[in-house]
């Protein structure tokens, strides 16, 4: 075990220790006269010396110093009874800690990082057996409030785990603590008087990865779009890597694609997440994708066992799993041996009696008298009995659905719905002639009716008995139905072509859709009546495409063929409208209604969607860029010669999208094609990798010497084009002509028949070793890069959309982008999940009315826009309160009635006017500022309560003038204001479509107060006042000059309301100024000239925000939350 270092000042005092390994830094010694025979005597001494030197009276035998060269001082740093465990923690420093110790110039500097070093891991270690007994250990919560202390991140800040680590700054280590938090990653360390922390948010995280150097034998490689870091001198590298994949993947789904990717509900709650539920979810996300079971499906129990397996006539280990309707089994090698029981299906599960030979057995009573013998359960009491109470919890709810549908039956038309095959071409008025036609039912699969003809169809013909024979004596067996025993024999079965009469029944069990049409009769009937007739946007995708569909077999060359997919695709689309429509899904729907009846071709394109192909149909088709990018990184494992002379592999993922899209049925010829389809419903995703995989492998001599993207494309299309059924062979062959062009062409060889069973055959024995769990393993780390991969689309679609608008520098927006998506991402991260879920839905809510995508994808509301204020605006804050209502009135003015959020476009817009704009534009936005609807009756302002201020006399202040000379002043300032309003005719305002309306005294003296807290700490800000002074002491002149002329002449004639600035109807005689007035006004005054015309420095602002965003936002949060 590791030891707090101590110090030895002889490393061998006595001769009572002798070295076994040793190197510069570390010895590994062995107490004299252990395990020796030969020398009795040795040992006796030894072990008196022992006795009388250690007080507790036992030394053990083995253990490991730390010396520094040329040093008499040595300190022990592990020990042990067994030279198993010292040679484990020997490995372990040589391993990770021996090459970086020699980038230490002082020697005491390398021993002492190792000291601190080793009391990281003993913290680490008693962590872990603290974790094992209590769910929140003393230490845990020592790190929690040293997380807090040393980040100031807000106490919502759930951390979930942390590590001792070393990060690396270039060839030095620094060795500290690394803290996984749900939002974020953070690293403290305090070494040799240095202290370095940092924080990096998940979002940010754009690739995590294991990476190998000379000076890391092994280390996580965290990288951000600025930069990269790296870790190592992990006690666990593997568990630390888990756990950091599984934060970041959770992180990127909830904050950048919360309605197009599905997440666990215990994972939207980040107040949950715990070390022990990341571990749980991970086995729950291999066991869903290992079984293709419902997302929705909870895992409860995972234990070891034995299954009696009548084939092998012995008991199989493996492991069960047990979920919310299903008892899973696999076997120790994944694929070797599966189970699927639905619960459904299950009539008991019993206890039997132990015995030497059969140890704790359960056995589990299906309903068609067959039984399955579980064996060396442990904790088989609560085991069973947790299962037998989600049997009794389904069969309960399905007695419930039976007696409900019963009722409905007997209540309702005695006329049941029909799924019939035929296009009617009616309206629902037409009763009678639909009434005939439900007579007429054909619940049979297409392919019955309409049977394509194709070269060699009398072999195929001839190989279907044979192929029966074959499945019925494998039925014997193993098993028919979902609880078959799935074998590698199955699979070779599968792989020759499952045949049409039991194609269809086996894609039913494979897939298990067969329990979701028992368990929803007349589910699909409903969903047909509700959904024919609607038209949207999915309806009219579908009817575009259906024609596209197969458009070479006779059944969609029918009515009655295309019938049949309108129904499914629109009931589906009725169904699941977040997925709705997506192109490939016709083509999907085609083949499953050629070899299953219509309600069995729903279900499994249900299966399909929601199970098989987890995020493949959504707006953005995540889930097919994911396993791309997955297949990208098994092309570079498997087939490494091929990635090497491919350096770019995006080429050939690109070609293979279509692969995974339509499982090769847009690629392959359609009867090679089905039989992937029968590999994917038995074995899922993993099929479609394994047979890419073969394909690039059987082309990998030609696409290493391909020059260009389209030359590969050729070559594995015309491979794909000549991969056929078993009789092949029977295909007549190309023209002479083709076959000298073929000659002379490059990819010569990829002309030849290949037979589709060899080549699935090959896949599957060449890439056996291919696992679910190291699919799903890399889907966590790609899905990170895929979505951020579309965030950086998302931010250059959106500057581009803006720039254009703008005279903010390139630079200058993007970052300003970057604060506008880090402020939207903290409030979710530590604001009101309320009202930011409430945000977010109304922002996808109007998606549809007006903006853009890229408009709508990050909005803000009030709270987060009054942040980015205070940290952007131009001028100093001066009074709080008034930057405070400042900032309510732009969100106002900025933000639409209609959700009443913020785009990046207005934001954008709102600082460009502040710090690139001509001062007239300066002017008016503050004009507006003052006005409805920016300025509203409800503001509780003292200022906006009080009396109008007189204007029988002009105001002046710190200014001594004779009347005389006041009168002149006056008069000269009539003169230039007249200039200048003729000036100001002449030129056309910026956004001036409507003139802006009138301003009253009340307003105004908002307007004032506004100008007054602009000049508070400018270096100018006497010569500031004065100005100011003076402008409002003319304004209040014109505006009383002109109050009286409307005063006398209402005097004259009878008074006509007028509309007011807030458009209400007022009196003429009512105090108002116009905005040119107020900027001719200003424009007398150079100093206030020069201080809007002074160009304020963006750059330097963003700096500062990026710096005091997040401790701004968290101690304002946590006050928040404090103040409820």
């Amino acid at each position: 075990m590791w030891l707090n270092p101590e110090e030895v000042l002889l490393k061998n005092a006595l001769k009572l220790w002798v070295t076994v390994r040793s190197n510069d830094f570390f010895l590994l010694q062995k107490r004299r006269g252990h395990g020796e025979h030969t020398n009795k005597i040795t040992g006796l001494l030894v072990g008196a010396l022992d006795t009388v030197l250690d007080s507790n009276a036992r030394v053990t035998p083995f253990r490991i110093l730390l010396q520094v060269p040329n040093s008499q001082v040595s300190w022990v740093i592990a020990s042990g009874a067994a030279i198993e465990e010292v040679n484990k923690h020997w490995d372990w420093l040589v391993h990770n800690l021996l090459q970086s110790l020699s980038v230490f110039e002082n020697k005491e500097d390398a021993a002492s990082f190792v000291k601190g070093k080793v009391k990281g891991l003993i913290a680490e270690e008693v962590r872990g057996r603290q974790a094992a007994q209590e769910e929140d250990p003393e230490k845990f919560r020592e790190a929690l409030l040293k997380f807090e202390l040393h980040f100031g991140l807000p106490s919502s800040e759930k951390l979930v785990t942390y590590y001792s680590c070393c990060c690396w700054k270039g060839r030095v280590p620094r060795q500290g603590f690394l803290y996984l938090s749900v939002n974020h990653m953070a690293f403290y360390s305090f070494l040799l008087g240095k202290e370095v922390k940092f924080v990096i948010p998940w979002a940010e995280v754009t690739r995590l990865e294991r990476v190998s150097t000379a000076l890391m034998t092994e280390a996580i490689r965290v990288t951000t779009r600025k930069r990269q870091r790296e870790f190592s001198m992990f006690l666990n590298l593997d568990e630390a890597f888990g756990v950091m994949g599984q934060l970041a993947d959770i992180t990127l789904r909830r904050l950048l694609d919360s309605v197009g990717l599905e997440l666990d509900r215990v994972l939207q709650q980040t107040a949950r997440i715990t070390k022990r539920i990341l571990e749980e979810q991970a086995i729950r996300q291999y066991v869903l994708a290992l079984y293709r079971l419902p997302r929705s499906e909870k895992l409860y129990e995972v234990a070891p066992c034995s299954v009696w397996t009548p084939h092998s006539r012995s008991h199989t280990a493996g492991t069960l799993y047990t979920t919310d309707s299903y008892l899973c089994f696999s076997s120790r090698e994944e694929g070797s041996c599966t189970l699927l029981i639905p619960l459904s299906e299950v009539l008991s599960i019993e206890k039997a009696e132990s015995t030497s030979s059969l140890p704790n057995p359960v056995i589990v009573s299906m309903r068609t008298k067959k039984a399955f013998q579980l064996i060396d359960l442990q904790d088989r009491d609560d085991l069973v009995e947790s299962m037998n109470s989600r049997l009794r919890a389904l069969q309960w709810k399905h007695s419930v659905f039976r007696s409900r549908k019963d009722s409905r039956r007997s209540v309702s038309s005695p006329t049941p719905y029909y799924t019939f095959y035929y296009d009617t071409g009616l309206s629902d008025e037409e009763e009678v002639e639909e009434q005939v036609l439900r007579n007429t039912v054909n619940s049979e699969a297409l392919m019955t009716a309409f049977h394509q003809s194709r070269p060699g169809d009398n072999g195929n013909k001839s190989m279907e008995p044979v192929k029966e024979r074959l499945w019925d004596d494998h039925f014997t067996e193993f098993g028919r139905g979902v609880h078959m025993f799935r074998t590698e024999k199955i699979q070779k079965l599968v792989a020759m072509g499952i045949p049409e009469s039991l194609r269809g029944e086996l894609w039913m069990t494979f897939s298990d859709a067969c329990s979701e049409l028992d368990s929803h009769q007349g589910y699909y009937a409903g969903l047909v009546q509700k959904s024919m007739g609607h038209s949207n946007l999915a309806t009219d995708e579908i009817e575009r495409d259906l024609h596209r569909s197969l458009p070479d077999h006779p059944a969609f060359q029918n009515p009655t063929g295309i019938a049949a997919l309108r129904r499914v695709l629109t009931a589906y689309a009725h169904r699941n409208p977040k997925i709705g429509y997506c192109q490939s899904m016709n083509i999907l729907a085609s083949v499953l209604l050629l070899y299953a009846k219509e309600e069995e071709a729903f279900w499994l394109l249900v299966a399909v969607c929601e199970r098989m192909l987890p995020d493949y149909f959504n707006r953005r088709v995540i889930g097919a860029q994911v396993d791309q990018s997955v297949f990208e990184e098994l092309i570079r494992e498997r087939l490494p010669e091929l990635a090497e002379q491919v350096p770019d592999l995006s080429t050939l993922s690109s070609v293979s999208l279509s692969w995974f899209l339509t499982l090769f049925l847009s690629v392959l010829p359609f009867q090679s094609a089905v039989c992937v389809v029968d590999c994917f419903f038995f074995q899922g995703i993993k099929s479609i990798f394994q047979l890419g995989l073969a394909v690039l492998d059987a082309n990998a001599a030609q696409l290493s010497a391909c020059t260009d993207d389209g030359q590969a494309l050729m070559i594995l299309t015309s491979f794909l084009d000549q991969v056929g059924s078993e009789e092949s062979p029977c295909v007549p062959p190309p023209p002479p002509a083709a076959e000298q062009n073929s000659c002379s062409d490059t990819d010569a060889p990829a002309m030849r028949h290949i037979n589709i069973t060899d080549l699935i055959s090959e896949a599957l024995v060449k890439f056996r070793d291919l696992s679910v769990r190291h699919i799903e393993r890399l889907r966590c780390l790609r899905r990170v890069r895929v979505l951020q991969a579309h965030e950086d689309t998302i931010k250059e679609n959106t500057l581009r959309l803006v720039s254009p608008d703008v005279s903010i520098s390139p630079e200058n927006l993007s970052d300003l982008y970057d604060l506008f998506k880090t402020e939207h991402f903290i409030t979710l991260y530590w604001g009101d999940s309320s009202s930011a879920a409430a945000a977010e839905a109304a922002a996808w809510q109007h998606g549809d009315s007006g903006h853009s995508f890229v408009e709508r994808q990050y909005r803000l509301d009030r709270p987060q826009f009054k942040s980015l204020y205070g940290l952007l605006v131009p001028w100093p804050s001066g009074c709080s309160q008034h930057t405070d209502t400042l900032s309510n009135r732009t969100f106002t003015l900025l933000a639409p009635d209609r959700d009443n959020l913020v785009t990046f476009k207005d934001f954008a817009s709102w600082l460009d006017t502040l710090y690139c704009e001509e001062l007239n534009v300066k002017i008016r936005f503050l004009y507006r500022l003052h006005i409805p609807p920016a300025l509203s009756e409800s503001e509780d302002e003292p200022s906006l309560r009080s009396p109008l201020l007189s204007t029988n006399r002009p105001l002046y202040v710190n200014k001594e003038t004779p009347v005389s000379e006041s009168e002149e002043e006056v008069k000269d300032y009539q003169e230039q204001l007249k200039q200048m309003l003729q000036d100001l005719v002449k030129e056309k305002e910026k956004d001036a479509d409507k003139p802006l309306p009138l301003m009253n005294q009340r307003e105004f003296i908002q307007f004032c107060k506004t100008l007054y807290s602009m000049f508070h700490g400018d270096p100018e800000e006497n010569d500031l006042f004065q100005a100011i002074a003076t402008v409002t002491s003319l304004v209040l002149q014109i505006g009383e000059a002109g109050h009286r002329e409307q005063t006398k002449a209402s005097e004259e004639k009878p008074a006509k309301p007028t509309p007011s600035s807030d458009g209400a109807l007022a009196p003429d005689d009512e105090w108002t100024v116009s905005y040119a007035q107020i900027l001719a006004s200003l424009l007398t005054e150079q100093a206030l000239v020069n201080f809007f015309e002074k160009p304020a420095d963006l750059t330097e602002k963003i700096a500062q925000a990026k710096q005091n965003q997040y401790q701004q936002r968290a101690g304002l949060l946590t006050l928040q939350k404090g103040t409820r």
